[in-house]
């Protein structure tokens, strides 16, 4: 089935977000960095900008700006009232309400406009759509992202995860993912099932991070391969 753009809700994160997600400020600056399904965030601006090597991942990246900026505003108040609707589900903190979120993730979405075009150009900003295989070679990031997309989405069943991880770990000696609960806050037994499948090749742990925007999502999966015995791009493909 085609990618279809009037699918996609379009919500972009900062930097500083991703930093406590998935605590990039300890990386060093040398590694080269894979983020998978980071729509139109200001992250890889950002990071870029700050001196790391960011390459962003994602299928929305096949259309142009003025397609993703007029999807971004077909969504924008069904996205907030639908944040309103369900605002106990949040931890309002760092977030104080619904007026700063929106400014927030409209202005991380508004870097990511003005950044697309020359970004693609410069190859940071790659039209992939998981778990298909890239045309780039193993091990080839040091790290992979992957933030409110994997493990998040259940319904899209354990075959699909096992087979996106995969090629993630193919191309990335560790992968981070973020959060590890399902869209009604809950724990998510696909997390066991990863863990399990994974276990001979990968060294998996769970860290608690500094972001908790979703209540009880501070959580981070971290999957490192095992030099000993090479991952090699296994999956389930039928």
């Amino acid at each position: 089935m085609a990618f279809r753009l009037d699918n996609v809700v379009p919500w972009g994160r900062t930097f500083e977000e991703y930093d406590m997600m998935f605590q990039i400020s300890k990386l060093d600056k040398s590694v080269k960095i894979a983020g998978f399904g980071d729509g139109p965030a200001s992250f890889n601006w950002e990071a870029n900008n700050a001196g790391y090597s960011v390459t962003s991942f994602d299928p929305i990246y096949q259309f142009s700006k003025d397609q993703i900026s007029l999807r971004i505003d077909e969504v924008r108040k069904i996205v907030m009232k639908q944040m309103k609707d369900n605002q106990e589900n949040f931890v309002w903190t760092k977030i104080r309400d619904l007026e700063q979120l929106e400014k927030i993730r409209m202005g991380a979405m508004n870097i990511f406009l003005e950044d697309f075009e020359r970004g693609k150009s410069e190859g940071r900003y790659v039209y992939h759509e998981l778990p298909e295989r890239l045309s780039v070679p193993d091990n080839y990031f040091d790290v992979g992202i992957s933030s409110h997309f994997l493990l998040l989405y259940a319904e899209l069943g354990v075959e699909f995860h096992i087979n996106a991880i995969s090629e993630m770990l193919r191309i990335c000696k560790e992968i981070r993912i973020f959060p590890i609960l399902n869209l009604d806050s809950k724990g998510t037994e696909l997390v066991n099932e990863i863990r399990d499948y994974f276990e001979k090749y990968c060294k998996t742990n769970i860290v608690e991070t500094a972001y908790e925007f979703q209540k009880g999502g501070n959580k981070l999966l971290v999957m490192r391969k095992n030099i000993a015995n090479e991952f090699e791009g296994r999956g389930i493909h039928t």
